[in-house]
Formats: C-alpha cells, structure tokens, sequence
C-alpha cells in the first residue's frame, strides 16, 4: 500500500472512531476494536492476521496495565475508604498552619491523586474543600477547589500509574518508573502555578449555584453534601492531634466491646503513597549507578520495579491503613477488591486502546502519518503535544488522547535514537496535551463546576483555563529538559 493511501486510511480510522463515540455514543471499548478492524483491513492486512493482531494488541497493553492500574486502584481504594485522605490533608494543615490551608491542601491534593482516579480524589476532598474554606473564612469553595482540581487533573494525565499515559508508556517502550519521577519532577512548579494563577482568578467573584452556596455556608454540619458518600472515608469525622478519627464506630449497645474503627494518621497514610515512589526511585538511581547485569543492578531493578513496588505498598497498606485500625481483614478485602470494579472498566479501554495502536503499528498506517507530519520539520515533542491536544479537545477523553497519539509515534519513536530520557519527556509532552482545552465533553469538566458551583461560562474562564496554562507549563517544563538533554 502506498503512503498517500494509508495516511487517508488513519485519518478515516480517526475520524470514524471519534464519529462513533461522540456521535452514535457507542461505547469507547466496541468502538476502538471495530474500527482497529476495520483499519486493518482497509490497510491491506492479509484476514487471518487481523484478529491475531488484535489479540495480541490486547494482550500486551494489558499485560502491564493491567497490573499497575489494579494495584494502583486498591491502593487508592484503601486510602479512600478508611480516612485516609481526610487524615493527610488534615495532617499538612496542621504542619503548615491554619493560615497556609490553601498550600495545605494543594500539597495533600497531588499527593492524594498519585493512586487514585481524579473523578474519585476530587469527591473525596470536596467535604474538606467546603468545610476549611469556611473554617477559613473563606468567601467561596473556589478559594480552594481552584487550584486543586486543576492540579489533581494534570497529575492523573502525566503520572502512571493512571492509566493513559501508563498505557501511552508501552506503546513507546517507554520506562514507566523514569517516567514517574520525571512526571512527579515536573508538577511541582506546574503546582506553584496553579496557586498563583488561582489565587489571580479568585480576585473575580464568580456567582455560585444556590445549592452549592447554601452547602458551602453550612459547611462542617451534619447534614451530607449532595451527591457526597459521608461514609466513604473522604468525609468523615475531624482528626484530633494524633491525626485519627473515628469512622464507622458501633453504635449498638448490644456489643459494647466492639473495636471502634479509627482513622489512619496523616504520617501513615504519606509513608503509604510516597513508599511506591521511594521504590522506583531506588530502581532508577540504581540503574545509573551499577552496571548491568551485576547483582546490584539485579536487586535495584527488582526493588523498583513499578508493579513490585505498588504490590509491596497495597500489603503493606491492609495492614498499616486497615487492620491496625480495626477494620477486620474481611472489610479491608471488601474494599480493595471493591475498588478493582471501577478500574475494570478502564483497564478493558485501555487494553483496547493498545489493540488500536497495535494495528496502526503493523499495518504501517503510524509509520506513514507520523513520517509526514514530521517533513514537517516539527519536532517530535512538539509533534506529540499538538497531536494529543487534538484529541482532546475533540473527544474529551484523555486517556484516549494519550493512546492514540501513542499508536501514531510508536513506530517512529522506537526506531528512531532517543534515549530514555527523551522519550520520557515526549510522554510528559503526551500527557500535557491530554489535559489541554478540556471542556464540555469531558467528564473531569462537570464533576468540577457542579461540585464548586459554577456555570458553564465560569467554568470555561476558570477550569478550562488553568487546565491549558497547566498543561503549557508542563509542556514547556519537558522542552526545557529536551534542550539540556
């Protein structure tokens, strides 16, 4: 097949599989397989290499994505549901004082959205961005909630274990733990920007809905917030100076002796979520320092591969988070296998995700767009910002946007001579072009101006905003490093 034909064969495929979705509202999981078989038939792909192709693009997107966004949602699974969230932000404000709760709770924010889902961190902490933002004496949840969603977005987009930029690393080879450190690197001054830029943007007083601000004036009552589990762990009762806090304590006056449940420390829950980190870090620094193939070098690599390091936290954290808090192991079972339901349906995506990318790499359909894109003379991170901001913004998901622009590089990246560390940054590059121009087609838009109360236009001047001035510095972070490297 010429090269003319097939790059009108993935701009088809693209365009179908964005058809598809946005306007028969097919399931994204059907519509990614159907039009990966479509394309490779339509590319020339001899039929009975098609559906093992897609097998085996199925295969090995999930052989590593799987795993870490499994275990990556049991951890967060459990820091959420016993208390542990609530304990870590209460514990940084306590550290920082009353007078820093924004900076508070900004830190506690993106340490929270390591290992677990923004649409589920960002529930979580609503309760606490009502009740400190009143405590505060706060004129708005927006004082807070502004620079945090942005920046738990941006983390979920840019940092694995999420599960899109996770998957855009095996499509590039890429080095998942490098990738974190880097990706972690990085948020700190998009995190420093997302301060200032919101603390500039609450100098406008954006009208809140009526139910958001009769909530938000009766902030730290009893009464739920709507659309807020008061039981899920992300809202439960106010940490005393040991950091814990009874949660689901008996009530029945039938078993007086029952353990009363308690929530985890802020410390606990920070060596939690910060011990993966800790892991893969030793695996990084070893493999720069020891020569491969030594023993060294063997145990480092072991000690900081990703899935080892998040399984070693998840054993670690049923106990420390859990059963130390007399949660029976029955109940903390419960909820880390509980949490595995939602990341099933993301994993599946995914997977075929990889399956999309497996046959735009076989059937030379990537080879041939990215080829022309890059006669071009753009460079390849630039190339890859720009590509994953378009699908973006044109099918909301970010997760598909880092797939897809993935697929499309794949075979040009891999066979090209960039180092780990190049193709780390043109991962962040992907990242930040997933969390660009996100509006009303995607999900992470709503859940965030419902729970702050904005209207649609206010959450374009706000939430749109800071995601693109965000996803920018990000961007412009990682061509900084391109440049010294």
């Amino acid at each position: 097949m010429g090269t003319a034909y097939l790059i009108l064969v993935g701009i088809a495929a693209i365009a179908l599989l964005l058809f598809l979705v946005m306007a028969f509202k097919w399931p994204a999981y059907i519509a990614l397989v159907a039009v990966s078989v479509v394309a490779a038939v339509a590319a020339g792909m001899p039929l009975d290499e098609v559906i093992p192709t897609v097998i085996a693009g199925m295969g090995g997107t999930l052989g590593s994505v799987a795993l870490l966004v499994g275990l990556g949602a049991m951890l967060g699974g459990i820091v959420e549901k016993t208390g542990g969230a609530e304990a870590l932000a209460r514990s940084i404000t306590r550290k920082l004082g009353e007078d820093r709760v924004v900076p508070a709770l900004v830190i506690a924010a993106s340490l929270i959205s390591i290992p677990i889902f923004y649409d589920v961190a960002f529930i979580i902490l609503v309760p606490l961005i009502y009740s400190f933002g009143k405590a505060a004496g706060h004129r708005s949840p927006l004082i807070l909630g502004l620079p945090i969603g942005p920046l738990m977005v941006y983390i979920h987009n840019t940092v694995p274990p999420h599960p899109g930029i996770t998957a855009a690393t095996v499509s590039l080879t890429g080095d998942v733990g490098l990738l974190m450190l880097v990706g972690l690197a990085i948020s700190v001054p998009v995190g420093v920007v997302a301060y200032f830029l919101a603390k500039y943007l609450n100098r406008t007083v954006f009208e809140l809905s009526p139910e958001i601000q009769e909530h938000f004036v009766h902030a730290g009552a009893d009464e739920p917030i709507a659309g807020i589990d008061q039981n899920g762990g992300g809202s439960g009762g106010s940490t005393g100076s040991g950091g814990t806090a009874a949660v689901g304590a008996a009530t029945s006056t039938s078993a007086p002796t029952a353990p009363v449940r308690t929530a985890p420390g802020g410390g606990e829950v920070l060596f939690a979520i910060l011990l993966p980190v800790a892991m893969i870090a030793v695996g990084t620094i070893g493999n720069l320092l020891f020569e491969d193939g030594s023993a060294e070098a063997r145990a480092t690599a072991f000690i900081g591969a990703p899935a080892f390091a998040l399984l070693v936290a998840c054993v670690l954290s049923y106990y420390l988070l859990g059963v130390r808090h007399h949660w029976s192991a029955g109940e903390v079972t419960e909820i880390m296998e509980g949490a595995l339901g939602p990341a099933a349906v993301v994993i599946f995506v995914t997977g075929a995700g990889g399956v999309l990318a497996k046959v735009l790499t076989e059937s030379g359909i990537g080879d041939a767009l990215a080829n022309s894109l890059l006669q071009t003379g753009i460079p390849i991170i630039v190339l890859a910002f720009l590509l994953s901001a378009a699908f973006k913004v044109s099918q909301g998901s970010g997760t598909v946007a880092s797939q897809t622009t993935a697929a499309l590089l794949a075979s040009t990246i891999i066979g090209g001579d960039y180092s780990a560390i190049q193709i780390v940054l043109i991962l962040v590059a992907i990242g930040c072009g997933a969390n660009s121009l996100t509006h009303v087609n995607d999900s992470a838009f709503w859940i965030t101006t419902k729970y702050l109360g904005l209207s649609v236009a206010d959450g374009f001047k706000t939430w749109s905003l800071m995601g693109l001035v965000l996803a920018l510095t990000g961007f412009a972070m990682s061509c900084l490093l391109w440049l010294i490297v």
